[in-house]
């Protein structure tokens, strides 16, 4: 278990970020740390790992104050994986993993066949037993960042801290990477606090959201957020807003002055509406324009028949302006 009491983060004991933090995770928890800029994120996460330390509180695991442990001590505890680019000529992924198992060998850093078991279970674990032996400058930016994770994995500590670890990935790795601690914090029954901008996996992924503010933390349940509108009121913006159904990003577009109602088939109407509304067609059920969608394309008012989106907005376009 881990646990803060009155904890206040900051830097020089006088530059207060967050205070009076009273937080707590359980094992097999993932918890997602979002906010906007500058609320202290990636302060908290440092002040967690024991890279800096807290202004006033406690930070406790099982009872023990992790200032008052060595940093063998708290290496053993809690691992860290930052998002700073690795450059390191000639290293495999089995040599980067293997870095993991530092707090565990002798001073000379010999590694045992227990060890060397553990860093390829690691590998294993987050499916890159395929190029465990490849250099990490010819894997790609997911593979990497899989690879720091298994390090993290390796070093073996019941907690794992992560800032921003899907950063610079593209949509399918960042899912991969959610999915991916996800499972092992099930299988394992670690627990993992990462810090993201990823609003919406955050909110399907998330056992708990600690959601960071100018005035504190607020800890709960993804869906109580949603609920009593927290996430929705931190991230106010009239650029955007949260769907209330299942927490995903909307835009909010700009609104033309003609408005069109659309019936039919469910996946071409919704496709046509979402169109619509990207470009400043009001959509309306009371419109007198009506489109009649179906899986053959759309029939317009005038009696003529599109086979794609494109066309329709096109003819809409024609006919209103």
């Amino acid at each position: 278990m881990l646990y803060t009491k009155n904890l206040t983060i900051g830097y020089n004991k006088t530059i207060i970020i967050q205070k009076q933090l009273n937080l707590h995770a359980a094992k097999g928890d993932l918890i997602c740390l979002i906010g906007p800029n500058g609320t202290g994120k990636s302060t908290l996460l440092r002040t967690l790992a024991g890279l800096q330390p807290p202004i006033s509180g406690e930070i406790l695991v099982d009872n023990n104050n992790i200032t008052k442990l060595t940093t063998q001590q708290l290496s053993k505890i809690i691992s860290l994986v930052l998002t700073d680019s690795i450059n390191i000529d000639h290293f495999t992924v089995f040599d980067l993993v293997a870095m993991g198992r530092v707090p565990h060998t002798n001073w000379w850093g010999v590694m045992h066949n227990n060890d060397i078991e553990i860093v390829n279970q690691s590998i294993a674990q987050v499916n890159l037993t395929h190029k465990t032996h490849s250099y990490i400058d010819a894997i790609s930016d997911g593979e990497l960042q899989r690879a720091i994770i298994a390090k993290a994995l390796a070093q073996n500590t019941p907690i794992v801290l992560l800032d921003e670890p899907t950063a610079h990935l593209d949509l399918p790795n960042r899912i991969e990477i959610m999915m991916l601690l996800r499972r092992i914090s099930v299988n394992l029954k670690k627990i993992f606090i990462l810090s993201t901008h990823e609003l919406d996996l955050a909110i399907q992924m998330a056992d708990y959201i600690w959601l960071m503010h100018n005035n504190g933390i607020t800890a709960a349940f993804p869906e109580d957020l949603m609920i009593t509108n927290t996430i929705q009121t931190t991230f106010n913006s009239d650029a955007f807003k949260f769907d209330n159904t299942d927490g995903h990003c909307c835009i909010n577009h700009l609104k033309g002055n003609f408005s069109v109602n659309i019936v039919g088939e469910h996946n071409h109407k919704n496709w046509l509406e979402r169109a619509c509304i990207r470009c400043g067609i009001v959509v309306n059920t009371n419109s007198n324009y009506t489109i009649q969608a179906s899986n053959n394309g759309y029939l317009l008012p005038n009696g003529t028949k599109t086979t794609t989106v494109e066309q329709t907005i096109k003819i809409i376009y024609d006919t209103n302006l």
